[in-house]
Parts: C-alpha cells; structure tokens; sequence
C-alpha cells in the first residue's frame, strides 16, 4: 500500500461519508446543513481529483484502484439515505410528491449499486468484464451534483422559513404560493430554493435512470458467466 496523495485523497473521502449524517447529530439546522454540504462537496472534488493526480504523476496502484470505488459507493449511499430522512421533515411541503420521488429515485439507485457489487463478487477473477464506462461516471457524477443540490435546498429551507417570521401569516403565504411577486429578500429567497430544489430532483431522477441503464448493461456483460454448465 503506499500512502501517495491520491491514496489519502481517496482515504479522506471514505472518512468524510459518515460526517454527513453525523453533521445533523452534533448541530441544528441550518448549520448541520453547511456542515454536510462543505463535506460532501469536499469529498465529491477528491473523486475527480484522486484519479487526475494519479494518472499525471503516475502513481496509481492496486490500493487506490481497490479503494476508489469503494470510496464513492459509500460516499454516495450514505448520502442518499440521509437525503430521504431529510425529505420527510421539510418545513415547506411545497410539491407533495417531492418525498415519493426522491425515495423511488434513491430505492433505485441502491438496489443497483448492491446488485452490481454482488455481481462482482460473483464473477471474483471475472470482475473485470464489468469495466467502469463513460456512462457510469456520468452516473456517479449526476448523483453528487444531485446530492449536493438537494442538500443546498434543505438549507435554504430554512432561511425562508426564517424570513417569515416578523411578517403577517397571509401575505408571507402569499408570496411563497405566487399570489404576490414583489422582489423582496422572501420571495428571493424561495425562487432560489425552488429552482435549487427543482434542479437537486431532477438530476436525482436522472442518476436513477442512468444507474438503471449502466446496472442492465453490467448485468448483460455477466450474463454469459451465469449460465449453467450443461
């Protein structure tokens, strides 16, 4: 094992995963929010990064080949899991079928990345049939920048809910629901947490699909190592 910066880049990103749930253990919304977004966009960069300062130094090796996915899966699902717990304590119950969808999107994206890894496990000397595509990092790509999205939408949740207090109930109300479109901090705070939170699902529903997509493609490449010796 030879500890090289990307190897400790790839460590530090396995050690930053379990930080995003424990952010919204040890503080209160919305600092647990700034917490969990520094670190999950912190280790989300060491991913590209990691693997660009290996190949430009030459210093990849088994270690880091081993850990790097490993790194990301749990980074990744992790992250996922909170994102659920978080969808279902939203102040602002804005659109109803905000939670359905991202626990569809988030069930999909799980049962693929563990399918995968079985199939892996299975295939053992084999696995390498089932090389990383183009495709695939633009999954796990999608799925960070989704991730991150919806956390910065939990966030900023709260400081809309934040810029209702002081002002009447009704007219607060009426800016959030579109009655009134008066520029002010409220109504500019809350387009921007649609438009973040618009942007966190639709990429999460994309990450779905492209997991789906890359899983089947994975599981076509091992179809001929399932079949039953006759």
């Amino acid at each position: 094992m030879r500890w090289n910066i990307p190897n400790i880049l790839t460590v530090m990103r396995l050690l930053a995963a379990p930080g995003v749930p424990l952010a919204y253990v040890l503080f209160p919304s919305p600092m647990a929010d700034w917490v969990a977004l520094i670190l999950f966009v912190g280790a989300s960069l060491t991913d590209f990064l990691d693997g660009y300062l290996a190949r430009k130094w030459n210093q990849m090796s088994n270690f880091g080949r081993m850990l790097d996915p490993i790194a990301d899966k749990v980074m990744v699902m992790i992250a996922m899991v909170v994102i659920v717990s978080l969808s279902s304590g939203n102040l602002l119950v804005v659109w109803q079928w905000q939670d359905f969808l991202i626990l569809i999107a988030v069930s999909a994206i799980l049962f693929r990345e563990i399918f995968v890894s079985g199939l892996r496990e299975f295939l053992g000397a084999n696995a390498s049939t089932l090389q990383v595509t183009k495709l695939a990092k633009w999954k796990t790509t999608s799925q960070m920048v989704a991730v991150s999205a919806l956390l910065l939408g939990h966030m900023l949740q709260f400081y809309v809910a934040g810029g209702m207090f002081g002002m009447e109930a009704d007219y607060a109300w009426a800016v959030i629901d579109g009655d009134i479109e008066d520029g002010s901090n409220l109504w500019l705070l809350f387009q921007s947490f649609k438009a973040v939170t618009y942007a966190g699902l639709g990429l999460l529903v994309l990450a779905a699909l492209l997991t789906l997509i890359t899983g089947f493609d994975y599981f076509r490449k091992a179809l001929p190592f399932l079949k039953e010796e006759t």
